[in-house]
């Protein structure tokens, strides 16, 4: 028993290991000449908040109020360090929750966070909670509403940072930047308040840098 629990325990930390490897390369080999602007979305004008969010904010306040005010508004650098929680919590909180559909439609959607099992709007809000509680500016956590290639509505978190917007998406294991995810990008949370959401666009794939997995 002991030796099969000392067997385990050197996998989790190779894993461990091998997951942060691969974290650090991909972050060293992200375009350090990114253009200004080129992969952030733009907001447009004021769209109708999401039934499921309106819910979502009488059941989880805290995750609806403005955290981590910057007065000075300054733009957050991406580091290796917050790469890798970025990463990491992309990874964990996918793995964590077994997707499962809502049959019962709009009436019946709740989002929660960090349940057994749910929807890509339960994956979403539980990455945004998560880094919250690491202590990430609400005007960095974006929710945002996109339309698939198959023409599903989906929820995605999109993290925003000085030169770039970069989604974390229950359908991908990897952090890419929005240009990089061929969606059509709807609505999403204002960064001056999550209360309220927006019409966004996103420049066009032709001017965007490649983010590695």
């Amino acid at each position: 028993m002991r030796r099969a629990v000392k067997v385990l325990a050197a996998a989790s930390m190779m894993a461990a290991t091998f997951w942060a490897s691969i974290s650090e390369a991909a972050f060293f080999s992200f375009p350090r000449a990114l253009k200004f602007q080129v992969e952030q979305i733009s907001f447009e004008a004021p769209a109708l908040t999401p039934v499921g969010h309106t819910r979502f904010c009488q059941q989880y306040k805290d995750d609806c109020e403005i955290q981590g005010v910057d007065f000075r508004r300054r733009n957050i650098a991406l580091t290796a360090d917050r790469w890798e929680e970025l990463t990491s919590v992309n990874r964990a909180v996918n793995r964590s929750i077994i997707p499962q559909r809502n049959l019962g439609g709009l009436l019946t959607e709740v989002w929660l966070v960090a349940p057994r099992a749910g929807e890509c709007h339960d994956y979403a809000v539980t990455k945004r909670h998560e880094l919250l509680e690491h202590g990430w500016p609400s005007r960095s956590l974006l929710l945002s509403e996109v339309v698939t290639v198959s023409g599903e509505h989906h929820l995605v978190l999109i993290v925003r940072l000085k030169d770039v917007d970069l989604v974390l998406d229950s359908l991908n294991p990897n952090v890419r930047p929005v240009t990089q995810t061929n969606y059509k990008w709807l609505r999403a949370e204002t960064p001056g308040n999550p209360r309220y959401w927006s019409t966004v666009s996103v420049p066009s794939r032709q001017h965007a840098a490649t983010l590695p997995g």
